[in-house]
């Protein structure tokens, strides 16, 4: 894992609280070093993500080294936001598993092809989620190799 993959926020877009908490506590279990910042919707995603309003400050808003998004929230949803993300050429190459209760074929399917990364419905139990946590932990921050901020942009 490379050290800026190491300190990268995972950024969290998800409108219940509890879900935020569970995943916090999750990633401890897992000793998991990257801080945990969230969002409660689509439209606070795409502001951190273009560093504005509230999130202005690029100290206060790096770029994530993944993203997990909820389907389901209010005022953006996570459709809307995963499209923005992935027509934004300085932001699609930003990894975006799909976190979420629906099991439904067609956010399945609809989600890989506006470009998600990963589908992952939200397990029912805290030991479901911590194991899911250990599976993108290994995955996206030990395993694969992701281009780095300053890589060439296509254009």
């Amino acid at each position: 894992m490379t050290e800026k993959r190491n300190i990268a926020p995972i950024l969290m877009a998800e409108d219940d609280e509890d879900d935020r908490m569970m995943a916090k506590k999750a990633l401890s279990e897992n000793w998991v070093a990257n801080p945990l910042v969230t969002v409660n919707n689509g439209e606070e995603l795409m502001d951190y993500l273009h560093q504005e309003g509230k999130y202005s400050d690029p100290a206060m808003s790096p770029r994530p080294c993944f993203i997990l998004l909820d389907l389901n929230m209010p005022r953006m949803d996570g459709r809307e936001a995963l499209k923005q993300i992935k027509a934004d050429i300085n932001l699609k190459s930003i990894p975006v598993v799909i976190m979420t209760t629906s099991k439904a074929e067609e956010d399945i399917v609809t989600s890989y092809n506006i470009g998600a990364n990963s589908y992952i419905t939200k397990p029912f139990t805290f030991e479901g989620l911590v194991k899911v946590i250990k599976a993108l932990k290994d995955y996206w921050l030990e395993i694969v190799e992701l281009p780095s901020d300053d890589s060439p942009v296509e254009k």
